[in-house]
């Protein structure tokens, strides 16, 4: 079954605790994430968020929709969210922040394999259409939190 690692890099001028805010916020990412349609609260996790299940529908620029929870695995306050990742996909994604001066890097790797029946099935050959859309939302995803921030952003990288 096919395997995929995306890594993207964001950086924003802007205060790493202002983004760790939004980014730790995900029942506000569809206000400026414009990629996804829906996130519910399914368990509300201890104090740090460990524990804590969200379900999240992406919609992608291929005309697909998403459908998966996360359940937050890891958090270190301020610096970085993990989670594993089951439903259409499953795997993991981790949220990484670093503060370089006035800047703010934020690294999110996402490790991942199709579930669903019919991408199981095109993923070897649709990989660089999955990997094209992945990119797609996560800088929809940068811009829109630049905005909602209202500061810049300097630059967005993958691997």
């Amino acid at each position: 079954m096919a395997e995929f690692r995306f890594v993207t890099t964001w950086r924003f001028e802007a205060p790493i605790d202002e983004v760790y805010r939004a980014i730790s916020s995900s029942l506000c990412w569809p206000a400026w994430w414009e990629s996804l349609c829906s996130v519910e609260e399914l368990t509300p996790g201890d104090t740090n968020g460990i524990g804590r299940r969200y379900r999240y529908t992406w919609k992608s620029r291929l005309g697909y929709r998403l459908r998966f929870e996360i359940r937050v695995t890891r958090v270190r306050p301020g610096r970085s969210i993990e989670g594993i990742a089951s439903g259409d996909v499953q795997g993991s994604g981790r949220w990484q922040l670093t503060e370089e001066g006035r800047v703010t890097r934020v690294r999110y790797e996402w490790r991942v394999r199709p579930v669903r029946r019919w991408m199981a099935l095109v993923a070897p050959v649709a990989g660089p259409l999955f990997a094209w859309n992945h990119h797609a939302v996560m800088q929809d995803g940068a811009t829109g939190l630049a905005r909602w921030l209202g500061v810049r952003l300097l630059g967005t990288t993958r691997e």
